[in-house]
């Protein structure tokens, strides 16, 4: 059974009001990461074994690996966080929300002049779908990748990496 709610590491204010920054809760491990059962009732979508819970920093870490020019998507980075800890899968959903936050957490620290930022924009959604919900969106993305060398185009209402495949990083 999984003892954590991803809805956890989406709180914008703690009990005093403040907000905690990208990269508060970037560092905040809350116990993570976690190696748990499969449930029967997650078995219907994920299968049976065991599902890695990681932690933030672990997400970021991966994601930083990713060089100029190469990328990921979210599901290479789920197989190496399941290698690592002997899970049968990543958990989709942490692993999402922890590349989410990576983003704005690299974001913010642009913002206040650091140089050496995760390159988010490099990690991208099954498929090689660009994550609309990192900073910028879509459009800061585009450009992004375009300057790496990578051509995007819109396939109905999503934007997608050709061939990037070819460009996937071994992590």
């Amino acid at each position: 059974m999984i003892f954590y709610d991803p809805h956890d590491f989406l709180e914008v204010r703690n009990m005093s009001k403040t907000r905690k920054s990208w990269r508060e809760k970037l560092t905040d491990s809350r116990n993570l990461p976690k190696v748990e059962r499969i449930t029967e009732k997650m078995s219907k979508r994920w299968g049976t074994g065991t599902v890695v819970i990681p932690a933030p920093r672990e997400v970021d870490e991966i994601m930083r690996k990713v060089p100029r020019s190469g990328l990921t998507t979210i599901n290479e980075i789920r197989k190496k966080l399941a290698e690592k800890h002997g899970a049968t899968i990543g958990c989709p959903i942490t692993t999402g929300i922890f590349a989410w936050i990576a983003a704005h957490a690299a974001e913010e620290a642009a913002v206040e002049g650091e140089r050496s930022i995760t390159p988010y924009w490099r990690t991208l959604k099954t498929g090689g779908i660009i994550n609309p919900k990192y900073p910028g969106g879509v459009d800061a993305q585009k450009k992004l990748l375009e300057k790496e060398g990578h051509r995007v185009v819109k396939k109905g209402k999503r934007y997608v990496v050709v061939d990037f495949e070819k460009s996937l990083t071994v992590l």
